[in-house]
């Protein structure tokens, strides 16, 4: 052995590395002859036996003296010994002095860097002819570029053992597959990146060694040539992949913002980029109509309304702004507007504006008759208003009110009523109610039950003694007269007598709300964007295909803790609620207790009018334990002042999931922040405040996880359902109401599943139509055949 120190430290390596690799993974006579095979080569520095790919196992095991199987099945062992070798050995820097050269090389190799110095001439003519000699000696050949010279590339390899078993990740298949052909990162890059492609062969050895991942058009693109250059099906890599939900990056989308380019990026294919322009236009379109906004007539109306914003802004509610009305014009109410307020306001003009004090007064003292739990001395009332009514009852006034005040020449074509003359006072007024809903008939084109709620709203502010209209008469001495609409003799006329005002008001309005059922026409269907679910013969086995789409392209929590958490909270709120059939607002506040801690009371649950998902020892299973005063429906023959109690069944892996939701997922997503102890919270980012749902948050989540998984997308191949369309959490209360109906044909029993009553099962919820109903009656009807 040549006694160099980069040997001999070479040497001692091998020998640690077959003392502690080899010796426990072969017998020891067969580790010795290893052994000592390594180190004779590292004695005579020599590289090991090579083929044109990789080692030479069979000339290897003829010197080591052993079995050519046996050495096969352990090459994994030694590789990595031989490699070292080889590098250590084909090292300038690290070889011998010495050439040592076999006995059949007879020709001399090129030497590598300076030439050899030539042995000094002696001074005088000799030297001058040395000198002459030595430069007009003929100029040196090109010598070949040193090392192995690069394999050929051959676009499909033979692969150089046919036997495997597929790996279930990513990283082990790419690994596998390019074992079986041979191919280094190197050569495989060689292979399959174009010359003018900046993917770097590094790229290829990350996705190896698995610390990165392709994501980009780019790699999608180089995956898709591996798979074709090893034979494999297409996607077979892309299916392996630890993420798979995540969209990929590079789409050409030039002309489309930041903001809508990331929405469309998820549901576009990955060899966008490459195809044909009017196939791409052709998907951007589909994707916008079918999984972005929805293509349902009320959707496209909705979307038209949502740019006109014209409603009256109580304190608490954030809108944002529309187009302005045309600046030039001056209504004609300016000059005789006794505050001499131009009507010109900018904040109008912004289509959404604050309430002046005067109308935010009477609302807050509506919402509070309506919602106080002992009404005020003096006053009488008829029903009492929850949260969420009291919500919807300002914002639907609101809108009333915005339309009164919007710019008749503006988008929203109201009439200019200026803002110091709205007042609850107008609404003793048939003509204001007239106005409002023929105004509203000419935007969307038919009448519809919005008109008739509108309507019976302003029949209970002043029905006989219960109104609370009626009840404040001095609500009309801020009355103001309206050119067109109220003359100042009518407001005389009202403040004189108020109860007769409002009883001429009251029997107006109990005709046109007649008049309007007649004629209203259906603008929203709630069972159109389910219609595919609901026509399965079972719709709620065709909705948990949803779920198992959910779980097929579940990312690696290893490597990607959030988008894994956010897949299991995706997963949790379809399941709870095709079990649970629960409203968004007593799904979204269910709070949870930890199994292991002690839950809340019921007494508790129903001061926070919540409720909550706890571990129950009794029934050995999760338990969901709601009041009954939490629910819209309180009063229902449903409840009888009961609780709602379930035990969730141990379906699918729901408990597996549940827990490793509440261990795991749910403080990765709260992230350090406040929890508000709810089972489903949001993923708190930077800018968030708050960890709680409200309910267009909870909304969106949910269509977010349809648009996502539960459309089928036929470009991607992603998607559990063709047909379906975006929708909210509402509409699973239609899916488990159909499903029931048709199984049994029960109304009663459809109604057991979403806590209502009958009545209300057959006029909004279930989708029961005649052939449905042929079908079960002839189901049963046949029974008596099958049995003869």
């Amino acid at each position: 052995m040549p006694d160099l120190p980069h040997t001999k430290l070479l040497a001692r390596k091998i020998s640690d590395f077959c003392r502690l690799r080899l010796d426990p993974a072969l017998p020891p006579q067969e580790s010795t002859r290893i052994k000592e095979f390594l180190l004779g080569l590292i004695a005579q520095s020599q590289i090991p036996p090579r083929k044109v790919r990789g080692y030479d196992w069979d000339e290897i095991a003829l010197q080591c003296g052993l079995d050519k199987d046996a050495l096969r099945s352990a090459r994994a062992v030694i590789e990595p010994a031989l490699d070292a070798i080889v590098r250590n050995t084909q090292n300038p820097s690290k070889r011998p002095s010495t050439t040592i050269r076999s006995t059949q090389d007879t020709k001399p190799r090129p030497q590598r860097g300076r030439p050899p110095r030539q042995p000094e001439e002696k001074p005088g003519a000799a030297g001058q002819v040395g000198a002459k000699g030595r430069s007009e000696q003929p100029p040196t050949t090109n010598r070949r570029k040193p090392g192995i010279k690069p394999r050929a590339i051959e676009e499909f390899p033979t692969p150089l053992f046919d036997d495997w078993l597929d790996p279930p990740t990513f990283r082990e298949a790419l690994e596998l597959h390019m074992r079986r052909h041979g191919d280094s990162y190197w050569h495989l890059h060689r292979a399959v990146v174009r010359d003018d492609e900046k993917l770097d062969h590094s790229t290829i050895r990350h996705w190896m060694q698995g610390s990165k991942a392709p994501r980009s058009v780019a790699s999608m693109e180089v995956l898709s040539r591996i798979e074709r250059r090893y034979r494999l099906p297409a996607g077979y890599f892309k299916a392996k992949l630890p993420h798979q939900t995540r969209s990929a990056s590079g789409h050409v989308l030039d002309d489309i913002g930041p903001a809508e380019r990331r929405r469309l990026a998820w549901h576009l294919p990955d060899d966008f980029n490459t195809r044909p322009r009017q196939e791409q236009e052709e998907i951007l379109e589909w994707v916008q109509r079918v999984i972005i906004r929805g293509s349902t007539d009320y959707r496209r109306f909705q979307a038209a309304a949502m740019k006109q914003r014209y409603a009256i802004r109580f304190p608490g509610i954030t809108y944002g702004q529309s187009d302005a009305a045309d600046d030039h014009h001056r209504n004609k109410y300016e000059e005789q507007d006794e505050d001499s307020t131009s009507f010109t306001d900018p904040d109008l003009r912004s289509g959404v504006i604050d309430a002046p004090p005067v109308l935010a007064m009477e609302m807050a003292e509506l919402i509070r008759f309506k919602t106080a739990t002992l009404t005020a001395f003096g006053l009488q009332r008829n029903g009492v208003w929850g949260e969420e009514t009291a919500s919807q009852k300002v914002e639907h006034l609101g809108l009333m009110f915005g339309a009164l005040a919007a710019h008749p020449r503006g988008p929203v074509r109201g009439y200019g009523v200026p803002l110091q003359h709205l007042t609850f006072g107008l609404l003793v007024f048939p003509s204001i109610w007239d106005w409002y809903v023929q105004w509203r008939e000419k935007r969307r084109g038919f009448y519809t039950a919005w008109e008739v709620d509108m309507l019976r709203i302003s029949l209970a502010l002043t029905r006989r003694e219960t109104g609370w209209l009626r009840q404040n008469p001095r609500i009309g001495s801020r009355l103001r007269p309206i050119e067109g609409l109220v003359a100042q003799a009518d407001i005389d006329r009202a403040c004189a007598d108020w109860d007769d005002a409002c009883d001429v008001y009251f029997k107006h309005a109990s005709s046109r709300v007649k008049e309007i059922q007649r004629v209203a026409r259906v603008h929203r269907d709630p069972f159109e964007p389910i219609m595919p679910v609901l026509e399965a013969e079972s719709p709620v086995g065709e909705y948990r295909k949803i779920t198992e789409e959910i779980l097929r392209l579940m990312p690696d929590e290893r490597r990607y803790r959030r988008p894994a958490a956010e897949a299991i909270r995706s997963f949790l709120i379809l399941r709870f609620g095709l079990h649970l059939g629960l409203r968004q607002k007593n799904l979204r506040q269910l709070m949870v207790c930890e199994r292991g801690n002690l839950p809340r009371s019921e007494r508790q649950l129903a001061d926070m009018k919540r409720g909550e998902i706890r571990w129950s020892e009794r029934d050995k299973g999760w338990e969901v334990l709601i009041p009954s005063v939490a629910f819209k429906n309180a009063n229902s023959s449903y409840f009888g002042s009961k609780p709602f109690r379930l035990i969730l069944p141990d379906l699918g892996g729901l408990y597996d999931h549940i827990e490793a939701y509440i261990d795991r997922h749910r403080r990765v997503l709260l992230g350090g922040a406040e929890d508000p102890g709810t089972f489903f919270v949001k993923t708190v980012k930077t800018t968030s405040k708050d960890a709680s749902y409200d309910q267009n948050t909870f909304y969106e989540a949910w269509r977010l996880t349809i648009q996502r998984y539960g459309i089928y997308n036929p470009y991607t191949k992603r998607g559990a359902i063709p047909g379906l369309l975006p929708h909210g959490p509402h509409n699973v209360r239609d899916v488990l109401a159909t499903h029931i109906l048709k199984r049994t044909g029960s109304y009663e029993q459809a109604s057991y599943a979403i806590q209502d009553t009958p009545d209300m099962v057959a006029h909004h919820y279930g989708r029961f139509l005649p052939q449905d109903k042929a079908a079960l009656a002839a189901r049963i009807l046949n029974q008596v055949w099958e049995a003869a």
